[in-house]
């Protein structure tokens, strides 16, 4: 049976034409300190296109379909102090490759495998040192011209046919996505509960005791890695955007903000949640909740397959915004009617990030915003509070498959011009959502987001 990766490597030689040729490199291995590396992780694109996850790998793709690996050679000794390697041996029948060779032999190989193509395809601007390896390789064709060697006369960026392929997600790649996403929530729900018991029985709580509840769920229940550093933010905290877990005692009558998601087989989840730290919403934090909630509410209304990507975002600033004039976040007398603070987005003072991003095997995933077909048809304008001048493009049409974040979110720093009680309130509410034909799939909510059901759920 063809797996997945097999039929990607089959569209990436389709794309690059009969006289193309494409090389990945996989990630390095990088140093954490003079005796110890930090955790490997493949690159991406590479493991998009192979399933395997060692280091010190390349992928040859050329025009004519065939694939040759490149791999670490099976070596006994380093294998005690390192782990098992496939090797060269063993990979076509275990990935599916043509061919294999040793890592070793890539300097005198790929000079080869270039010759007589006419373009070259590697992902640009990602892997240092990738540019200056190609041009060596390059070097050594030209060196054969007088023998007949055709050297390749182009060269173009692999990443644009990638980042197409990788946008939308094929039911091999949603199954994995739906795991991870249950679980991050069972994650945040034993971060949830944790944190209510540990108060209700007097102890300290610290964000890094929540931290490690996710850290301690992730792998418990299989997942390789965190997707990125999680968010604990306890308090004020929450209006710091991309705050990490620290040392801040987490206190009875605050709410805690965590946005924290697992890495499964190479897919990322997203979740975030607001919730108060002993189990029950003050009036302040319940009134600023429920207008973060209405506004993610309108947002998923709006994601569907036909919809731009902006339909969520401009949904949701249109709920956040009335709903800041309706609290006394913003004054009216002073920033006007519902329209003119979107026109103004005087809302930014409260509301300063977007509303979504795509989501795959990176947490902020690869794929243009911009819908390819319509890239010339933009309009310039003024933004009113940088004063830069901004190209809006058409944003980019939703399909089935395609897997974004929906994550509003309410932020009041202490010393705006907000009401009081409101000061050192952050709240974000974020979902994962895959694309489908009559709306989205909601696949994070194994965690409650209704302020009523996380109280139940903390008690």
């Amino acid at each position: 049976m063809t797996t997945p990766y097999a039929q990607r490597r089959a569209e990436v030689a389709r794309q690059i034409g009969r006289d193309g040729i494409a090389i990945v490199p996989t990630a390095p291995e990088r140093p954490r300190n003079r005796d110890a590396d930090f955790p490997y992780r493949h690159d991406s694109y590479f493991y998009y296109l192979t399933g395997f996850t060692e280091p010190n790998a390349w992928l040859v793709i050329t025009g004519d379909g065939r694939s040759t690996l490149f791999c670490a050679p099976k070596d006994l000794e380093r294998e005690i102090w390192d782990g098992y390697r496939l090797g060269p041996e063993a990979a076509p029948a275990a990935l599916g490759v043509d061919e294999a060779c040793s890592s070793a032999e890539l300097d005198t190989r790929l000079p080869r495998l270039l010759e007589n193509r006419g373009t070259v395809w590697f992902p640009f601007a990602i892997h240092a040192g990738l540019e200056s390896r190609i041009d060596g390789w390059l070097g050594s064709v030209r060196a054969r011209v007088r023998y007949g060697a055709l050297c390749p006369a182009s060269q173009r960026d692999l990443c644009g046919i990638l980042d197409e392929m990788r946008l939308v997600k094929d039911a091999h790649e949603q199954d994995i996505m739906r795991r991870a996403a249950q679980i991050s929530a069972q994650a945040h729900v034993r971060a949830m509960q944790t944190c209510a018991r540990m108060l209700r029985a007097g102890r300290d709580v610290r964000e890094y005791h929540l931290d490690a509840e996710l850290l301690h769920a992730f792998r418990q229940d299989g997942s390789q890695f965190p997707a990125y550093g999680s968010i604990v933010a306890a308090g004020a905290n929450a209006c710091v955007l991309h705050y990490r877990a620290d040392a801040a005692p987490v206190r009875d009558g605050e709410l805690v903000l965590i946005d924290a998601g697992c890495e499964l087989d190479g897919y990322a989840s997203d979740i975030t949640r607001t919730f108060p730290a002993n189990g029950r919403f003050t009036g302040p934090q319940r009134a600023l909740y429920d207008l973060v909630l209405a506004s993610q509410h309108a947002a998923v209304a709006a994601t569907r397959a036909g919809a731009r990507f902006n339909d969520p975002h401009d949904a949701t600033v249109r709920v956040l915004a009335q709903g800041m004039l309706d609290l006394g976040l913003l004054d009216g007398n002073k920033v006007g009617g519902l329209d003119d603070v979107i026109a103004s987005r005087a809302y930014f003072a409260y509301y300063m990030h977007r509303t979504s991003h795509w989501l795959g095997m990176d947490v902020h995933d690869c794929g243009s915003y911009v819908e390819p077909g319509e890239v010339g048809d933009g309009s310039v304008r003024q933004d009113p509070l940088s004063g830069e001048t901004i190209t809006d493009r058409p944003s980019r049409i939703l399909r089935p498959g395609m897997v974004l974040t929906i994550e509003p979110g309410l932020y009041v720093r202490p010393g705006t011009d907000a009401p009081e009680q409101f000061h050192g309130i952050g709240i974000r509410i974020e979902d994962d959502a895959i694309v489908t034909a009559g709306g989205c799939e909601l696949i994070t909510r194994g965690v409650p987001v209704e302020a009523g059901e996380i109280e139940a759920l903390m008690r």
